[in-house]
């Protein structure tokens, strides 16, 4: 898939991504009852712990996908996304809840969804180009937005909005 131009940022902090995850508990709620959850890491590993806690779900898998590389001021996309770990007793996803913080271009739910075909995919954040690859989100989010979780950024002062498009940097 094409790389897409980010033009807008959109910060989540902790207490958001815990009330979007608990909303997403609330969509997934009369879904089940789920086997148990396979979290994808790293992002999906705090959205399901809220999800689990929730639906007092006790079994969590994860299921480790690169699809990102680092570099200084964004992660950039992989050439491909690899699988460096798969969930163990599984099967065919049957039953399993998969989590994640965010689908984007749908590469992690596409490589996933050929090893976990019948699992059900849940994701806090979808951009369209994701969306067809879940089953059950919380917030839209337009595919130029970057959103920065909160164990990517910390506290410090920003420009305001208009002082940015304005003049400024």
């Amino acid at each position: 898939m094409a790389e897409t131009n980010v033009n807008k940022f959109f910060p989540v902090s902790w207490e958001e991504l815990h009330r979007n995850s608990k909303a997403l508990a609330w969509r997934l709620l009369d879904l089940g009852p789920w086997k148990g959850i396979v979290a994808i890491t790293r992002g999906g590993m705090v959205p399901a712990a809220v999800v689990a806690r929730e639906l007092d779900i006790r079994v969590i898998e994860t299921v480790s996908i690169v699809a990102y590389e680092p570099d200084d001021t964004k992660p950039q996309q992989a050439p491909e996304a690899r699988v460096l770990k798969t969930p163990a007793n599984v099967g065919d996803g049957e039953g399993w809840l998969v989590v994640d913080d965010l689908v984007d271009t749908g590469r992690t739910a596409e490589v996933l969804r050929k090893i976990l075909p019948k699992a059900h995919y849940a994701t806090v954040y979808a951009k369209p180009l994701g969306r067809p690859l879940v089953d059950t989100f919380v917030t839209g989010v337009s595919q130029d937005t970057w959103i920065y979780f909160p164990w990517d950024v910390e506290l410090q002062f920003t420009q305001p909005i208009a002082m940015k498009t304005i003049g400024g940097e």
